[in-house]
């Protein structure tokens, strides 16, 4: 008997020695994640829009009369002021035309004068004077319109503002259609852009108001985003909405207003519109903690110590650091939030 015991109390022994690595291995094959437990809060995100700058007046000047550049009287780059002269037009056409209006306008003058004495005299009839008439008052006009035109020469600027490009310089033939130049009035600088239906909807539906003009007013400031990538230090403010969208790209165009006080924007330069907006009860979670399957933003959602794959709704916060989750978790729920390319559906997790 005393054989058989010490026999059973060493199976038993030999039993629990095997089983013990083996609940060690499992505790050790199990890795440790760390994970982030949602609590909804607000988020500011906002939403880049391409952009081309214009000046809010932005004039192409052109000749009213066909002819040559005489003279150029500023340069590319160059203030002026409403009113300078900026370009003289040799137009010799212009200069025979008004030749022949005043020779044309003496004639019928001197017409008028000779007839109406002998229209007094009864010698011609009063239709036939009026006719003279009638002939020296088109004269008339004809030389004072070329007398207008010949002024046309001088061309100047119908406002204040920054000369753009010369394409025509001494000498050429320039006619009505030929842009001599462009004058842009900088002071403030206006930025069109477009945004899709969709986002035009999410964005009405946040903004105060009733109608599209309280809307417009109660929006927030926009920021201007510059070509080499930094933040314009003036805020703008959108001041229209096109009540039409475009069938062909399904947009609507917005107009947006910067002060330009310094002249450091440009009319024709690029940009970006930033136009801020608050997200209320969302979870923020690290981008690193999602992945992409088929055009689809999944995490892994822990629970019961196994993991599981869940397709969430983001938007990307201004850094492109992190994702607001609009939809797809719940408050209270726990995401692994690093090492989740080595997760797998249902896997066995320990958390930190």
């Amino acid at each position: 008997m005393k054989t058989i015991a010490l026999g059973i109390i060493g199976f038993f022994i030999m039993v629990s020695c095997q089983q013990k690595p083996t609940q060690s291995n499992t505790q050790t094959n199990a890795k440790n994640y760390p994970v982030q437990k949602m609590v909804a809060s607000d988020v500011d995100l906002h939403t880049v829009f391409p952009t081309v700058l214009k000046g809010e007046i932005d004039i192409e000047i052109k000749p009213r009369i066909d002819g040559f550049i005489e003279a150029v009287y500023v340069d590319e780059g160059s203030i002026v002021k409403k009113g300078q002269v900026l370009f003289e037009i040799n137009s010799p056409v212009s200069e025979q035309n008004l030749e022949t209006a005043e020779a044309n306008y003496n004639t019928a003058r001197l017409d008028v004068e000779r007839m109406r004495p002998l229209a007094e005299k009864g010698i011609i009839s009063d239709v036939l004077l009026e006719s003279y008439e009638n002939s020296f008052s088109s004269a008339k006009a004809a030389y004072e319109s070329a007398k207008a035109s010949l002024s046309w020469t001088k061309v100047k600027s119908p406002v204040d503002g920054i000369v753009g490009t010369l394409p025509y310089r001494l000498g050429t033939l320039v006619n009505s259609s030929s842009v001599l130049t462009t004058v842009a009035n900088t002071q403030h600088v206006v930025a069109y852009f477009s945004m899709n239906e969709k986002e035009l909807l999410e964005y009405m539906r946040s903004w105060e108001g009733n109608t599209q003009a309280e809307k417009i007013q109660n929006m927030p400031s926009v920021k201007l985003m510059l070509a080499d990538g930094t933040e314009y230090e003036h805020a703008g403010r959108i001041e229209t909405i096109s009540g039409v969208v475009d069938v062909n790209t399904g947009s609507v165009n917005f107009r947006a207003v910067f002060d330009n006080p310094n002249g450091i924007l440009r009319s024709g330069t690029s940009g970006q519109v930033i136009i801020p907006k608050t997200i209320k009860d969302v979870f923020l979670i690290p981008q690193k903690a999602t992945f992409s399957q088929q055009d689809k933003v999944l995490v892994y959602k822990y629970d019961n110590n196994k993991v599981n794959q869940k397709v969430i709704s983001v938007k990307s916060t201004p850094d492109g650091q992190y994702y607001a989750v609009l939809s797809g978790l719940e408050s209270g729920d726990q995401i692994v939030t690093d090492g989740v390319s080595t997760l797998k559906n249902g896997m066995e997790i320990q958390i930190q």
